[in-house]
């Protein structure tokens, strides 16, 4: 392994930020939470890049967890066609780890007008969003000095974790969810030991990376850091999507990374695995199942012991690694990689 990178540096951080945001902002949700509960019907959210990737998982877990219609804003509607939605009860989350785009405090200023209650998820409390929205969220997770955005992601899974858990009034699922820390520690553990085999990949141009239901977001996070590190010419998608046409890309030694923790999306992503071993594809798999870390020509194993619900947290792990070896072994610089900037203001 070369010399340690700020990006594996912030990789490894991630357990301490999440439990420290568990522990520092659990109350202030609940109060928040407590507050807001019979304010709203419906959630919206506004994020991009990979707070955009957090918001596709907060579309399964207060779904599935609090029984909620989740929809992503679109920003352009407030900005560039100055044609917002009519908001009506709806519960207004803003995820941005800078809080400093202008489109994404633009659908927060919006809501405010129309006088729905708005939450900023964000690593800067004093950033413009911060300031806008009625209610903040610290991610607690210091300064994020590489470009690939890591601790912060998981600590906006987290944030949102809680705030389902607080929301539904169910200590039992808080419970659960401070175990989420160990999990992390014990799945970065399993992961370095995984290290020298991606150097197989050194060479690889193109990858696709499927993910179900709530890891649906974890195969878009992985396929961003991989694109953003390397130029690696990556594609994301459900197993049901990926179906429906783009599975013909699928030839012999086309690596596919699936992302298949236990859980309800597993036996359709395992029917995907075997229709793939007929196509001859090359197949890298996040797991804690047996049988398809078996399979895989690079296994990457997880923690065994968190609910589907919580498996984002640490399914992005070894994805995260996976993009800092490819990065390293093709001798790019993982911590400024060309062509992208840490914050970016869209309008």
């Amino acid at each position: 392994m070369p010399k340690s990178t700020t990006l594996e540096q912030e990789i490894n951080e991630q357990p301490a930020v999440v439990d420290k945001l568990l522990r520092l902002e659990s109350e202030s949700v609940k109060h928040f939470t407590d507050q807001v509960r019979s304010s709203f019907d419906s959630i919206l959210i506004a994020a991009r890049g990979t707070s955009d990737n957090a918001a596709r998982y907060a579309q399964y877990l207060f779904g599935a967890q609090n029984r909620l219609p989740v929809a992503l804003a679109t920003p352009s509607l407030y900005t560039l066609y100055r044609k917002p939605p009519t908001l009506k009860r709806t519960l207004v989350i803003a995820i941005s780890q800078s809080g400093q785009s202008p489109d994404i405090v633009a659908v927060v200023e919006e809501a405010a007008r129309q006088n729905q209650t708005t939450l900023a998820i964000t690593n800067d409390t004093t950033s413009p969003l911060a300031k806008t929205a009625g209610h903040v969220i610290d991610l607690n997770s210091g300064k994020e000095k590489s470009t690939a955005a890591t601790k912060t992601y998981t600590a906006s899974l987290a944030a949102m974790a809680l705030v389902s858990c607080h929301l539904a009034d169910r200590p039992d699922k808080l419970d659960v969810l401070r175990r989420t820390p160990d999990a992390m520690e014990r799945t970065l553990v399993l992961t370095k030991s995984r290290l020298p085999m991606m150097e197989r990949y050194r060479y690889m141009d193109r990858l696709t990376v499927i993910g179900r239901g709530y890891n649906y977001a974890t195969s878009f996070e992985i396929a961003i850091k991989i694109k953003e590190l390397t130029g690696t010419l990556v594609e994301s998608y459900s197993s049901a999507d990926f179906r429906h046409g783009p599975i013909a890309v699928v030839k012999n030694g086309y690596p596919v990374m699936i992302i298949d923790p236990h859980g309800s999306a597993a036996g359709d992503l395992r029917d995907l695995v075997d229709e793939l071993f007929t196509r001859g594809s090359e197949l890298i798999a996040i797991s804690d199942l047996p049988a398809i870390l078996k399979s895989a020509r690079l296994a990457l194993p997880i923690a065994k012991d968190l609910p589907e619900w919580l498996s984002p947290l640490i399914t992005v792990l070894p994805g995260q690694y996976f993009a800092l070896m490819l990065t390293l072994n093709k001798n790019l610089n993982p911590d400024q990689p060309a062509g992208i900037t840490k914050v970016t203001e869209t309008f």
